[in-house]
């Protein structure tokens, strides 16, 4: 883009940036959602508190099918 272009875009600077910014947040994020190491160490935490009976059959399901799901996604949506 041409220094004209440049300087007519120039104002929506702050813009771009914070677009930018947003991407860079949502995109670690996600990173870290769908991170194998985090998703497993979830699952023992689950495991635990199934064990220690702080939570009944139904929950623990409903909660690991949500964990294994996102252990098989690999790395998220993208």
């Amino acid at each position: 883009m041409g220094l004209l272009g440049e300087l007519l875009l120039l104002p929506l600077a702050p813009v771009r940036g914070t677009s930018w910014v947003l991407r860079q947040v949502v995109d670690e994020a996600e990173r870290q959602y769908y991170d194998p190491a985090a998703v497993q160490r979830e699952l023992a935490e689950l495991v635990e508190r199934f064990e220690a009976g702080e939570m009944d059959e139904s929950e623990f399901d409903r909660r690991e099918d949500v964990l294994l799901e996102r252990l098989a996604a690999k790395g998220g949506p993208r």
